[in-house]
């Protein structure tokens, strides 16, 4: 009992001097480590799945890889995203726990802006992670939530992933599946639909598998596609089209992987233990 009761108290005591630490803004990977405490408190929440937070972490190394920035192969994707939700007549944004905590303010303008639906789309889904999202997309000025009581199913997809809106995502032509599971996109891809995916892993399933595939951290990636939608959407309908149609997801994708072994060359070649070659 003594033994259990200490191990309580010092568990107790943990949690209060982590929960207590603050990352200075001096700290060179100010950013990085604030991504990573919103992710935990996502989870800490009941937002974030534990599973998000190993997801959160790979994602994090492909980062490293591409230079934690937007590259031009992600530039031209979004390009070619945006004019693809603004041409779309029933585009849908998918949520799921990364999403929410992480970017739900930018989540919220991106679907406005578009005048595209919001649903929320969970693997590991509980009534109360979803209540939990829909309340901070409320928080964060949505309008509509959908997801809360999916009413059709994703055909040859088992999982709860496959548990949609019927107003929604079954419904949509266009989808933004951001962090998304390669399965679900293969079956939205089979479905017919048209399904544009941010994802940091160029060889991912989802990545491979979507018709178009933006490699950016979602926390760059929204706010420079929100940008976009409003300088694009006074463009006309041609001008999207010629966008679209002339956009090769393979191609970029190997752009990506291209950028990443040319990096890595320079790198290696100038020694990655000297600071100033880091920047590259």
């Amino acid at each position: 009992m003594h033994i259990r009761l200490s191990f309580i108290t010092f568990s107790l005591i943990l949690f209060l001097v982590v929960d207590m630490v603050k990352i200075p803004k001096s700290h060179p990977r100010y950013w990085s480590l604030l991504y990573r405490e919103k992710i935990i408190e996502g989870m800490e929440k009941g937002i974030t799945a534990k599973a998000g937070l190993i997801a959160h972490g790979r994602g994090e190394a492909f980062d490293y890889l591409i230079g934690e920035k937007t590259i031009p192969p992600a530039e031209t994707a979004m390009r070619a995203a945006i004019a693809k939700l603004l041409l779309a007549k029933h585009p849908v944004i998918s949520v799921n726990g990364n999403v929410a905590a992480l970017v739900p303010k930018e989540t919220v303008e991106l679907a406005k802006v578009l005048n595209a639906k919001l649903e929320i789309n969970l693997f590991y889904r509980t009534e109360e992670r979803v209540k939990k999202i829909a309340e901070v997309l409320y928080e964060n000025g949505a309008d509509e939530v959908l997801g809360i009581n999916p009413t059709k199913r994703i055909p040859g997809l088992e999982s709860e992933r496959g548990k949609v809106d019927e107003n929604g995502i079954w419904k949509a032509d266009v989808i933004l599946v951001p962090l998304e599971d390669g399965d679900r996109t293969e079956a939205l891809c089979r479905m017919g639909k048209f399904v544009i995916t941010v994802d940091l892993n160029p060889l991912s399933r989802s990545a491979r598998m979507a018709d178009i595939t933006i490699v950016d951290n979602i926390v760059r990636a929204y706010p420079r596609m929100i940008e976009l939608a409003k300088e694009m959407k006074s463009l006309p309908k041609e001008d999207l089209e010629k966008i679209v149609a002339t956009y090769d997801n393979s191609k970029v994708l190997s752009e990506v992987l291209i950028h990443i072994r040319d990096r890595l060359t320079k790198l290696a070649e100038g020694g990655i233990w000297k600071k100033e070659k880091l920047d590259i």
